[in-house]
């Protein structure tokens, strides 16, 4: 079977080649970024907003997962250039090519700021901020072809790590690493999910698989074992070795701080980031389980050890990267945030 990947030099895209490759799947990579070190998978470098480009990344697929998005950290009018002019393009030139199934990687940040939790899939989409609405309208548009007949399959990831994820997770990793206690809105005592790159692997694997009529819906992909955020990012912190600890920031006067520092641009954590570092937040994996028969294998806690381990041998490699937020693959630029670890 030839599969084609939008987003293949991302996270997920990298780990979905290695995994797909090595079980027999010839594979095509559409992304901007070439990946001279993968090999054994055809790539076309290019962006999802180009037909023409799109087109020929699409000939002799019989499958489409299309995992390309743009991050939080971008401006709102490249999210949604991308994250949804991105997919109209897809989605049109999959329809074209008569690709009878599509998987299509959104987020479980369609939920916005949930009252639920956990968060079902029947939950309504709540419009919030650029990457939260970019998310959700991209979906409208993917349910738009499945009307027409294809089967489209949404998986609602967490946040996802593993091998290649730094992002905002760089923060605290440089933190650990360096010896700094970690500072977490009410000391992270929410009850909070993350998700293993593997498991999530795991999930569009099932879809790719399943019948027509099991996988043509929408599924949400999450550790099924976790606890809080202290507990995930104490784990960091042990394993680094110095002794240091998770410190408690008081709610309010820490959720000012940071939602100013947002608004001036100085800061990478968003307003969504700040509910999810001062409520529990958790979605339900119910239906995953039962209808795609799929249950995660990795802890939220072992995931981020994982990354950080992971991190520990790319040194003095990670470190070194560019911090420009514009993948995940690199550190996001701490702003003053990189000045207040002084204080810890």
């Amino acid at each position: 079977m030839n599969i084609t990947i939008t987003g293949g030099a991302g996270v997920l895209g990298r780990n979905l080649i290695t995994r797909l490759t090595g079980a027999g799947y010839h594979v095509t990579s559409l992304d901007l970024t070439p990946m001279p070190e993968i090999v054994g998978c055809k790539q076309i470098i290019g962006d999802i907003r180009n037909a023409g480009t799109v087109a020929k990344a699409l000939a002799g697929a019989d499958m489409v997962i299309h995992a390309a998005a743009a991050l939080p950290s971008y401006k709102p009018a490249e999210i949604r250039s991308i994250s949804v002019g991105g997919t109209e393009v897809v989605m049109a030139a999959c329809y074209a090519a008569g690709i009878e199934r599509v998987i299509h990687v959104s987020s479980s940040a369609v939920y916005g700021l949930p009252d639920i939790v956990p968060t079902p899939e029947d939950h309504p989409r709540q419009r919030v901020d650029p990457y939260n609405i970019a998310k959700i309208d991209a979906e409208l548009v993917c349910e738009g072809y499945r009307d027409k007949g294809m089967v489209l399959s949404i998986l609602r990831p967490k946040t996802f790590l593993g091998p290649h994820r730094l992002g905002i997770f760089a923060m605290l990793f440089e933190w650990a690493e360096e010896g700094r206690h970690f500072p977490l809105i009410g000391g992270g005592r929410y009850r909070s999910q993350l998700l293993d790159v593997s498991d999530l692997v795991d999930a569009v694997e099932a879809v790719m698989t399943l019948p027509d009529e099991t996988v043509n819906d929408a599924f949400n992909v999450a550790a099924s074992e976790f606890t809080t955020l202290h507990d995930d990012f104490q784990a960091v912190l042990d394993v680094a070795g110095h002794g240091k600890r998770v410190i408690a920031l008081p709610a309010g006067p820490a959720i000012a701080a940071l939602r100013a520092l947002e608004i001036t641009g100085v800061s990478p954590v968003y307003k969504r980031l700040i509910y999810k570092l001062s409520r529990d937040a958790y979605v339900s994996t119910s239906k995953a389980e039962e209808i795609l028969g799929i249950r995660p294998r990795v802890s939220s806690r072992e995931a981020i050890v994982r990354t950080f381990r992971w991190w520990q041998e790319q040194l003095p490699t990670a470190t070194a990267r560019p911090d420009t937020g514009r993948t995940s693959r690199e550190p996001w630029k701490q702003g003053a945030l990189g000045l207040a670890k002084v204080m810890f």
